[in-house]
């Protein structure tokens, strides 16, 4: 299935994944969200639980090792076309709670960058900014 204009929603994962007053984050190296700071996560793939595409990501992201405790939001994220109207992305995101099992963090496939970002600085504006409802699920994944 096509990521762009695509026929149907596509469920992806992501992870909060916390180190103490810690939060990990990845800047994206591809659309969409390309060179932007968010979670770790992407797509699901066929045959794989929410939980294994979530360790997956991770992974692949950022070298760690997460073991998965809790679902902290779904929520659907939809961009339009702003010539067309037409939905250009539409994903349907499971966020979890993480925490870690094993690794090294380094930016990986689909991440230009990861590191842990102390929660004092995710309020930074011109150094992570980081969409308010990302924020408002990292906040409530450290009350968990």
């Amino acid at each position: 299935m096509r990521r762009e204009y695509p026929e149907a929603p596509i469920v992806g994962v992501g992870a909060v994944v916390i180190d103490g007053a810690k939060v990990l984050l990845v800047r994206r190296g591809h659309e969409p969200l390309k060179g932007e700071w968010s979670l770790p996560g992407g797509a699901l793939e066929l045959g794989e639980t929410l939980q294994q595409g979530v360790v997956r990501e991770v992974l692949e992201e950022t070298g760690l090792i997460v073991v998965p405790a809790a679902i902290v939001e779904v929520f659907d994220r939809i961009t339009r076309d702003e010539e067309t109207g037409r939905v250009q992305y539409h994903y349907v995101l499971v966020d979890f709670v993480c925490r870690v099992a094993g690794g090294t963090v380094c930016g990986g496939s689909d991440a230009e960058e990861a590191r842990w970002v102390a929660r004092e600085e995710l309020q930074a504006a011109d150094r992570y900014r980081l969409a308010p409802f990302t924020l408002q699920v990292i906040e409530k994944a450290f009350r968990m």
